[in-house]
């Protein structure tokens, strides 16, 4: 019978292994040498996610700041005019008020009993307008003031030597504001510069 050890030759002890299985290991070493070899590129690569992260956590940052600042303003805004209806439907018995007081003003000397009723109606005006002043509601009575299109609203123009053209020859209903926000605009009648020329100036 033959002895199964003398089947091909043996590796005897210490002999090198094959290349094939040396392989491997030596192409690991070679990576980790290269990566050890080049760390500035592994630093530079590690900077530029940190700055991305870092500009991503502003926008983030900057985004929340927007939405607090208005929210802000809105809740202000709300506080600031959520009286603007209220307000407005008032303003007839402001005018009701008013034109109360200038009819009582043509009977002035009528009596004492008239005198005393209209010292009432003033009294409640003036009452009723610092009412609104505190809740932030203003007049806008521009007799004499230049034209503004973004407070008064023209109801016609007249020619008028006294007065500067454009400006505001007589108020016939009074505007109001709320926090600096239009209410009612006041109806107002412009002054215009006289036509030059006419039937005085025209030459024989």
């Amino acid at each position: 019978m033959t002895d199964p050890s003398s089947n091909g030759p043996s590796r005897e002890e210490g002999q090198p292994e094959d290349a094939a299985d040396v392989a491997p290991e030596a192409g690991a070493e070679d990576e980790t040498a290269a990566g050890a070899a080049d760390p500035e590129s592994a630093l530079e690569a590690a900077r530029e996610e940190a700055d991305r992260y870092r500009d991503a956590a502003l926008r983030a940052q900057a985004e929340v700041d927007n939405v607090r600042r208005r929210t802000a303003r809105e809740m202000e805004n709300a506080h600031k005019f959520a009286l603007e209806k209220f307000a407005g439907q008032l303003l007839p018995v402001v005018d009701s008020l008013e034109k109360s007081v200038d009819e009582v003003e043509r009977h002035a000397g009528s009596g004492e009993a008239f005198d005393a009723i209209r010292e009432g109606i003033e009294l409640s005006q003036r009452l009723f307008r610092d009412t609104l002043e505190r809740f932030g509601v203003e007049q806008v009575d521009p007799a004499g003031e230049p034209f503004d299109p973004d407070l008064h609203e023209a109801m016609s123009m007249v020619e008028s030597p006294s007065a500067e053209p454009n400006s505001v020859v007589e108020v016939l209903q009074k505007g109001y504001t709320l926090n600096g926000r239009l209410l009612r605009a006041a109806m107002v009648i412009v002054a215009k510069a006289p036509a030059k020329g006419g039937n005085g100036d025209r030459a024989d």
